[in-house]
């Protein structure tokens, strides 16, 4: 079960419930895949509601491995999730939120 309070979140990912939080190193991870921008300059870039899919597989595949999962980017891309594309941007938007705050937090 996911702990809000520690930035965890739960999502249906490939007709399994999972747990994904992005922790300090899963922050680093995505700091690299973005070209080096910072933990604030990531949570304003996705403030929009404007995500890439290959966006939204990087930080679902981060959130997935800083909970422990052994999931791959590629694993992740054949993933399915509850809600289609709109279900994956749910997911990505849950997932900032519980690491940096606001609504539902």
């Amino acid at each position: 079960m996911a702990n809000r309070h520690r930035g965890e979140i739960e999502a249906t990912l490939g007709g399994k419930r999972r747990v994904l939080v992005l922790t300090l190193g899963a922050l680093a991870e995505l700091e690299d895949a973005f070209g080096g921008e910072d933990m604030l300059a990531l949570a304003s870039r996705f403030e929009t509601g404007r995500i890439r899919a290959a966006d939204a597989i990087r930080v679902i595949g981060a959130g997935l491995r800083g909970a422990g999962g052994g999931e791959s980017d590629e694993d992740v891309a054949r993933m399915s999730a509850e809600g289609g594309a709109a279900g994956y941007i749910a997911i990505v938007a849950d997932l900032l939120t519980a690491t940096f705050g606001g609504e539902g937090a």
